[in-house]
This record gives C-alpha cells, structure tokens and sequence, in this order.
C-alpha cells in the first residue's frame, strides 16, 4: 500500500496504486511502520517527503471499511481515528523535516495527513485541500480543528476551510501560505519537493534539536492529540457512511 526509497539523505514515502488512499487501519500501520524506519535509519542530516500515485493523495477514512464491520460504525471510526493521531504525532516528534508532496485530491483525514508536514507542496493543475464534513454533515473532531489551529495561521483561511468546506486548489493554499509552493504536474510538484528537501538536508542540523523544537513549537497540539477520540452519533454516522 505504501513504498520507501531511499534517495542520499532523503526518505521517499508513497502511497502506491491508483485507487483513493482511504485511512484505513491496514494503510495508516503500513504507513507508520515506515516512519518508523525513517526514525531508525536516518542519518544526522536528512528529511522525509510523502507523496501518492494517482488522482487522490487521500480521500481520508475509509467509510466504506467502517460500514463492513456492521450497523455499528462508531468501534471502527473510533479505531482509525486513533491511529490517524499516533500517525501525527509521530509526524511532529520526527526527527527530521517532512515534506509532503500533494500530487491529488486530499480530503478530511488526508488534508489531515499533508498538513501534519513541516511544509507541502501541491499540483497546481489537478488536486485540493478540502475538510469535507461540514458537506457531508459529519462532526469534526477537537482533535482535527487542532491540527488546522496548529498549522494554518490565517483566521479567513481556517474559517474557510472548517466552515464553508473550501475547496482549495494548490494557488490559493499557497496564497494563504498553508502551502509552500505550487507546480505544474505530478513529476514537477515532487521534484520540488525534493529540492526542498536537499535544501534542508544540505543545512545539515541536528535531526534531534530539529524534533525537539518542533515539539516545542506544537505542545498545544500534542496535547490535543493525547486525547481519546469522539467521533459523535452513531446513527449520525451511519447514515453518513450509507451516502457515501
């Protein structure tokens, strides 16, 4: 579900195949377990970037998943919740800088995911930024208006993107400074993410102070993250999951 190149001091992370990149338990562990190898294999200098094939980056929770374990979602939703967190927190107390390089679509838990980055850079020409709840009529966790809280200083643009669901294509997330920069085409969008990541690389800090001023900078959202997840109603939730 995922691959991990190493390219000199950079850790190249794809989620692979052409299909959506749900949240699923099975993705979100096979992800961690490579940034698990990230954190054991990197040297003092070097940066992780995390992209996808195809059109989506991440739509986020698989629902689909959610509705297959029976009339109850909620044990499941509550399960992927749990693991999309220890996925950020893992993220924040990396120590090196993260790029994602957001080649598609990234929705809900997956803009959740790309923003948990150091910086992100985006296709111009194919692709969003979207909390899509408030469309869908799903509740959005404390622990989710947090990491947007955390990582996207503009009120307009949190206001946009908690309560009018905007649809950010990668120009106006870049304007808005949620993004670093924005490019034409796949291969263009992640060639620059590598860039970036040799530009960090090549000021060849200490990985640990990195992490450990990272965490400093996101105590508030760490502690949010240590929280247990409420993903609401259940019947909410599956009429929900039954439209989508």
């Amino acid at each position: 579900m995922c691959s991990l190149e190493k390219r000199g001091n950079l850790f190249i992370l794809t989620l692979t195949g052409s299909d959506e990149h749900r949240l699923n338990p099975t993705l979100l562990d096979a992800i961690q377990y490579a940034i698990h190898r990230v954190r054991s294999e990197s040297s003092a200098s070097s940066a992780l970037i995390t992209t996808a094939h195809g059109k989506f980056f991440s739509n986020g929770y698989d629902l689909d998943w959610a509705k297959s374990g029976g009339p109850d979602t909620k044990p499941r939703l509550q399960l992927m919740a749990s693991k999309l967190r220890s996925l950020v927190k893992d993220l924040i107390s990396l120590p090196l800088p993260t790029i994602a390089a957001v080649t598609g679509h990234a929705s809900a838990g997956g803009m959740i995911l790309a923003v948990s980055h150091d910086y992100v850079v985006m296709r111009r020409d194919r692709g969003f930024l979207y909390m899509s709840e408030l469309d869908i009529g799903l509740p959005i966790p404390a622990w989710f208006t947090a990491v947007i809280g955390a990582k996207i200083g503009s009120p307009v643009a949190r206001r946009s993107v908690l309560l009018r669901s905007a649809k950010l294509a990668a120009d106006a997330a870049a304007k808005w400074g949620i993004v670093e920069s924005a490019h034409d085409g796949a291969e263009e969008t992640v060639r620059a993410a590598v860039r970036l990541g040799e530009e960090l690389v090549g000021r060849k800090w200490d990985g640990h102070v990195y992490g450990q001023i990272r965490m400093e900078m996101f105590s508030d959202l760490l502690r949010a993250l240590d929280f247990d997840e409420t993903v609401g109603d259940s019947k909410l939730l599956n009429n929900v999951a039954s439209r989508l």
